[in-house]
Parts: C-alpha cells; structure tokens; sequence
C-alpha cells in the first residue's frame, strides 16, 4: 500500500486533483468529507462543538452552521485551535478505519487540507502539493464560491504559505492552467504513483 498526502491551499483545485486520482484508481481518503461526517447531527463531535461554541453556530435544523462557524474561528486562533482539538482526532480515527478496509496494493490519497499546518508529512510516502498562486486562488473563491473577500482573504491567510506547502513535496501540480492541463500533470503523477506502488 502506498500512502500519498495530497494538500494544497483553498481555493488550489486540490479537490479537482483529488477526483481524477479517484477516476484512475486511487482510495481517496477525503479529510474534509470525514470531518462533516464527524460533526452531522447526533455525533458526539457536534455535542462538543455546541458546548465550546455555543448553540448559534447551528442552524434552526440542527446542522452545524459552517459559515458562521467559520468566521469566528478563522478570525481568532485561539478559537481554531480548540475547534481542530475536537474535530483532528475524529477525523483520524476515521481515517485509519478507512486505511485499514482498503485493498493491501492500493494507493490510498489522503486529501488533507491542513497537510502543513498540523506538520503530518512523515506520516506519507509521498506528498503532493497542489500549487495555485495566492491571487488566483482569491479570485476562485470570490468567483466559484461566493466568499465576500474578508473572509476569503481571512482563510487563505489562516494556512500554511505557500513556501511552507512546497517545502514538504515530493510531487508539485501547478494549477494555473486548464483543467485538461490539471487532466495532463494528474495522468503523469498517476504513472509515478504507480510505479511506486508495485
């Protein structure tokens, strides 16, 4: 089993990189899915979250509102570092149950977001980083998402720097280009990714 890190900053396409990895055969092990899962109503994750933050970060259903949950911790560090405190260890443990269900000569991608941030690159094989510049990156999430610029400069400024993302590749994508260009760099790190495999 080969296991891969793949980051990269919001708004990089790392997402993108994560879906055509799955379509050539890659487990994709999505760290961003297994942490909405661990905080979906009735978990003891969300019960922990209430508790640190208060009933307004949910939404009349009961659901976690994200966005507002959001622009309280990614305005104060403090706050983001009792956040990750109760949802990293829930999303590692989900993690490793998944690990531990694929096929013995896969090549399992870990889609984390915070790669850098929480120092996690021995834990890989190889690490990819999907490498966008700032700028871009700002203007997709304006564009795609519909984030008001404050917060969309907030969150880009709460992640590692760029030079901090690459300094721990073993495998760099640029993506500035196109996505049949994004389709052309994933189909080469495929190959290696294979090769390294078997």
């Amino acid at each position: 089993m080969l296991k891969v890190g793949l980051t990269g900053g919001i708004g990089s396409g790392k997402s993108e990189v994560s879906r055509r990895l799955a379509a050539r055969g890659a487990v994709v092990v999505d760290a961003d899915k297994i942490a909405r899962e661990v905080v979906e109503p009735g978990t003891p994750g969300l019960a922990q979250i209430v508790a640190a933050f208060g009933e307004e970060v949910l939404r009349p259903d009961g659901t976690l509102d994200r966005e507002r949950l959001g622009s309280i911790v990614f305005a104060d560090t403090e706050k983001l570092r009792v956040l990750n405190g109760i949802v990293h260890p829930k999303v590692g443990e989900r993690s490793e149950q998944l690990q531990r269900e694929a096929p013995d000569d896969a090549v399992v991608v870990y889609d984390v977001p915070l790669l850098a941030e929480n120092n996690l690159a021995p834990l890989y094989d190889v690490v990819i980083v999907v490498d966008t510049p700032d700028d871009l990156r700002l203007e997709r999430l304006l564009r795609s998402r519909g984030m008001p610029e404050a917060d969309a400069r907030a969150r880009i400024a709460a992640q590692a720097s760029r030079e901090d993302r690459l300094r721990i590749a073993d495998i760099v994508i640029g993506n500035s280009g196109s996505l049949d260009e994004l389709d052309a760099q994933v189909d080469k790190v495929w190959q290696d990714l294979t090769a390294r495999a078997f």
